[in-house]
């Protein structure tokens, strides 16, 4: 067990490796992306077998954690997109790349991040589902706001996704756990290792199906994105605990405000714009899976030892 908990805790490692052999070696994994959904579907199932009912429960009798999440995300990443494009001078094409990300609600692989980094996966889960549906009406205003374009976004087909890869899949998982607890309990070491090595091969189709872009990003685009995802990170924590917030719940929203829902902003990108301003978006899809994933072995690592130190004051 040690064995495979230390194997788990350099997922950043994986990940990083893994994204270089598809950079350069792109066919071995370009033809995964039938397996993303799926593998997606997977990880949140795993992710339920550790949750239990009264873990939302929670989540929703406190709805301050909800709001303050869900407010940082819809102001902190689109103000910081568009006030980045302007210090870094970004051209107009890629400020509005970023400003798309930015305006996008939270993603399915920011509570993957969340499980790992033992989080509150419960409000990760619920802040998903109430920004893809404040989305609706905040995506196409945002992108009206700062970059003067009216948008039209499918959310109806976005939210009939999360349903499928996310809730369902949750609550089979929860429902398993609530009925077969001790055989859960068995299994239980081994949910992680198999969350890492899905998000792991999903980084690297991901990476794969963006070669092409990948490849055009220049240093400007890179530092842009870096900025905008460590931004959103710090803003979510931060302005989480000066709110009084619990540790988990703040590692819970700095993840949900800093991890966007990538793969929308570069299908908008390329519906209303340009294969140019789809590049923030490609190359956020991929950063922000490492970002994450570093994150998370540093907290569940900072876990680990104030338990030790719990165990063993002296």
């Amino acid at each position: 067990m040690q064995l495979i908990a230390r194997v788990t805790g350099l997922f950043p490692l994986w990940a990083v490796l893994f994204s270089a052999l598809a950079l350069y070696q792109p066919a071995l994994f370009v033809d995964g992306k039938a397996a993303i959904v799926p593998l997606l579907s997977l990880v949140m199932f795993l992710m339920g077998l550790t949750l239990t009912a009264s873990d939302f429960k929670r989540v929703l009798l406190t709805p301050k954690s909800v709001g303050i999440g869900v407010l940082l995300q819809f102001a902190v990443m689109p103000l910081a997109a568009f006030l980045i494009g302007i210090v870094l001078a970004l051209p107009g094409e890629l400020a509005a790349g970023l400003i798309l990300v930015g305006s996008c609600g939270g993603g399915t692989a920011s509570n993957v991040i969340c499980y790992l980094a033992r989080a509150n996966v419960a409000l990760s889960i619920t802040m998903t589902i109430a920004s893809t549906l404040l989305g609706v009406v905040m995506t196409p205003l945002l992108c009206w706001l700062y970059i003067a374009t009216d948008i039209d976004v499918d959310h109806l087909s976005m939210l009939v996704s999360i349903i499928k890869m996310v809730i369902a899949p949750v609550l089979l998982g929860v429902a398993l756990n609530h009925f077969f607890r001790r055989s859960i309990q068995r299994i239980e070491p081994l949910l992680a290792p198999l969350s890492v090595l899905a998000i792991v091969v999903i980084i690297a189709v991901i990476v794969a199906l963006n070669e092409g872009r990948l490849v055009q990003v220049g240093v400007l685009v890179f530092v842009a994105v870096v900025l905008h995802n460590s931004l959103g990170l710090a803003a979510g924590y931060y302005c989480s605990r000066f709110s009084g917030l619990a540790e988990k719940d703040c590692r819970a929203i700095a993840i949900e405000v800093g991890m966007q829902n990538s793969g929308l902003a570069v299908a908008l990108a390329l519906k209303y714009f340009s294969p140019a301003a789809a590049l923030p978006g490609a190359l956020f899809s991929v950063w922000h899976n490492i970002a994450g994933s570093a994150l998370a072995s540093y907290w569940k690592a900072r876990k680990a030892a104030a338990d030790s130190a719990e165990l063993n004051p002296h």
